[in-house]
């Protein structure tokens, strides 16, 4: 027997759920708005995704892989950690602001995503005790310090531009944080 066929483009449906969660959160999210916002009803948005919950995750694994997928790049593609957390900010203060979406962080607005905010910190402290070993950064640099201040910045950017802030002002964080850097080993 063969299914039906669905009636709706699946990726842009997930694609209005995960901007419908982005701007409102999990829990001020009800099933009720995703129908709303997406023209399917529940029964066919149960069928394609699963319980809010698991739509959720869904959105969440599609931020991470397309708009909140440069903090990612820039770990892996950047050479030291100061070139990684200087294009995190700069990227940051363009994508927070972008017209015609919701604004900051998906991933940084969502209290149900505290081990998705650990594993980030965690990732920037990788990248921080690298330099440390390699010598491009002090040896006594506090890496677990450092990397807690860069998880903060980019928190705080989030917020900023939740609460209206414009990208010029994001720079300025940006620009503000990374002379906190420490120099690098001559």
């Amino acid at each position: 027997m063969v299914g039906r066929k669905r009636g709706f483009d699946r990726d842009e449906v997930l694609d209005q759920v995960t901007r419908a969660f982005w701007r409102d959160g999990f829990q001020a999210t009800s099933v009720a708005d995703l129908t709303g916002t997406t023209g399917v009803n529940p029964p066919s948005l149960y069928a394609a995704f699963g319980d809010k919950r698991a739509l959720f995750a869904e959105a969440v694994a599609r931020y991470q892989a397309t708009y909140g997928a440069f903090t990612a790049r820039a770990l892996e593609e950047e050479p030291t950690a100061r070139q990684a957390v200087e294009r995190i900010l700069t990227e940051a203060a363009i994508e927070y602001t972008t017209p015609d979406r919701p604004k900051g962080c998906l991933i940084l607005s969502s209290p149900e995503l505290h081990d998705l905010r650990d594993q980030a910190r965690q990732a920037f402290e990788a990248k921080i005790r690298h330099d440390v070993a390699t010598g491009a950064l002090p040896a006594g640099t506090d890496v677990r310090r450092l990397a807690l201040f860069v998880a903060a910045t980019v928190r705080g950017m989030s917020s900023l531009a939740r609460d209206g802030a414009t990208r010029e002002e994001l720079r300025d964080v940006a620009r503000t944080a990374l002379s906190a850097w420490p120099a690098p080993v001559a």
